[in-house]
Formats: C-alpha cells, sequence, structure tokens
C-alpha cells in the first residue's frame, strides 16, 4: 500500500526527534500539543511501527524511527528544492555570507549543502566569527548576509530566524566548586553575558577559568574539566551534559539569532535569504519578527 504523508506530519516528526519533547515540538511548529501527537500516531498507523519509544519522562526515537527521520529530512528537503527550482530562475553570482561558529558547525553545513544543489550557479562565501566581529563587517558593507547573536531586549532590526534556549553544560564526571570555573567566550559574548547576569542575580560566586574566541577551544576545556559554560539546549556536543538540574543552577535568558541583510540584494543572495528563512522556519508565537532592515 503506498505511503502519503503531509508537510506539516513529516516536521512535527523531525521537530519531535530533535527535541526529543513533544511540547518543544509543539511550540517549535506552532500546532498544540495534542495536534503533534495526533499526528504523530497518524504517521505511525501509516507506516505500521512505532517511531518514538514513549516512558512517563523521556521520548527517544525507536529502531525504525531513526531510519525514517533521514527520509522525513530528505523528503522536506527535496519539497524546498522543488518549489525553489519552479518559482526561482536560474539565477548565479557571489555571496558573501557571515554566521557564528556554533552556529555554522551546527545547522549550516545541511543549509547550504540544499541551497547549492538548487543553485549550483551561485559561489558563496562564508565566514565564521564571533557576532561582534560579524556585525562590524556587516556595517562595513563586506557581508552581504549576516546571522548575529543578540539579546532580543537591547538590539532590534533584521528577521528574526532562531531563538535558543541556553543550558548550562559541563563535562559528564565535572564536581563543581563553591567558586564556579566558568569557560566563556571572551567579552562581548551574549553566552558571557547572559552566564554572569543567572549567577550574580543569585549570588553565586565564579571566576573565568578559561577564554577563548575559538568554539572549539572552549568545548576542549570543557571537556577537560576546566569549568562550566554555557551553550544552546541543542548544540551540546558529546563528552557534555546539561546540568542545570544536576546542580540547581539558575535559569538563563534565550538569547537570539537575527538574519541581517543589505538594502540591496542580488537576486542570489535575496533567494539565500529566503532558503535560510524557510529551513529555520519558526512560528510566529515565538518571535515578534520585524521587518528587515
Amino acid at each position: 500500500m503506498p505511503f502519503y504523508t503531509d508537510t506539516l506530519s513529516l516536521k512535527a516528526f523531525i521537530a519531535v526527534a530533535e527535541t526529543q519533547s513533544f511540547s518543544k515540538a509543539a511550540e517549535i511548529i506552532g500546532r498544540s500539543q495534542s495536534a503533534v501527537s495526533l499526528q504523530i500516531k497518524r504517521l505511525e498507523d501509516a507506516l505500521k511501527t512505532s517511531l518514538f519509544i514513549r516512558t512517563s519522562r523521556s521520548v527517544a526515537l525507536s529502531e525504525n524511527g531513526e531510519i525514517f527521520l533521514s527520509y522525513a529530512k530528505r523528503m522536506i528537503d527535496l519539497q524546498r528544492e522543488a518549489y525553489s527550482r519552479i518559482s526561482e530562475p536560474d539565477i548565479a553570482g557571489e555571496i558573501t555570507l557571515g554566521v557564528p561558529e556554533d552556529f555554522a558547525t551546527h545547522y549550516l553545513p545541511d543549509i547550504l549543502s540544499a541551497f547549492a544543489k538548487q543553485h549550483p550557479h551561485v559561489q558563496l562565501h562564508v565566514i565564521c566569527d564571533l557576532t561582534l566581529n560579524l556585525l562590524q563587517q556587516y556595517q562595513n558593507e563586506q557581508l552581504d548576509i549576516a546571522i548575529l547573536k543578540r539579546d532580543p531586549e537591547q538590539v532590534t532590526g533584521g528577521t528574526n530566524v532562531w531563538r535558543e534556549p541556553l543550558v548550562w553544560a559541563a563535562a559528564e564526571y565535572y564536581q563543581p566548586k563553591s567558586t564556579l570555573q566558568l569557560v566563556l567566550s571572551p567579552q562581548p559574548c551574549i553566552y558571557r553575558a547572559r552566564a554572569i547576569a543567572a549567577l550574580d542575580h543569585v549570588h553565586k560566586n565564579w571566576q573565568i577559568s578559561y577564554s577563548s574566541p575559538s568554539l572549539a577551544g572552549n568545548i576542549a576545556a570543557v571537556r577537560g574539566g576546566l569549568g562550566i559554560t554555557v551553550l544552546p539546549a541543542n548544540m551540546i556536543p558529546s563528552g557534555i551534559i546539561a546540568i542545570d538540574r544536576k546542580f540547581e543552577l539558575p535559569k538563563l535568558e534565550d538569547s537570539e539569532l537575527a538574519l541581517m541583510k543589505k538594502s540591496k540584494l542580488s537576486p542570489a543572495s535575496q533567494a539565500l535569504v529566503n532558503h535560510i528563512i524557510s529551513s529555520l522556519e519558526k512560528p510566529n508565537k515565538r518571535y515578534n519578527t520585524s521587518k528587515d532592515t
């Protein structure tokens, strides 16, 4: 019997798989938790298999769920590719894109790979750097498009494309001292600001034990047990775990990623803007999306 499904059900499945939570998935796709549960049930009924292993405290992919996840992502990518090839003319040109290192490492490869397949005549130049440096390059018009971390309460403009729940993270074997040892990027860094503000609010003693502008350097220091750090909840690498509940650390405020673009873009750059926003699409109820500057 042929298998049919809709895009929203696939997005619901992917969201549950990546967040391991029906409630978080509901926020991401902008539907109620019961609607997400119903979509997953319809998928499982159609496939005649369980896609998730559910307990009262956790949700994890089943063996068949892991297999189906790669196909679900490919189906979404194919839909975007088909839409792009039909709705947008064949374009060419060069684009300079600036992105934070952690975002580039975790999300960007798949996004840019799909774009390159859709537009093989576009040449991409990607610059990974700290947000402050990217902002300066953007203001100096060295970047066509920039994805910047920011504090939603302090910086506006651009298009909000991602909201990052932040967590405290450390090596699996880490044991905190009375004075917390912090591994953070140099100022100005929104993760650093979030960490210090949260600890100062509860009068917790802290000191910077290691600081590097390189994400890889900070991750290596955390894995080596030099201290704890702040990471997006869904970007925690192997060998490191979230420790908020384990050590009752103060809640961290979210950070936000915004897409900034030149006022006048080439057709190629505008196509990439549309592709990034589509790939990272989030419900409006999570963001107060402003018009592009």
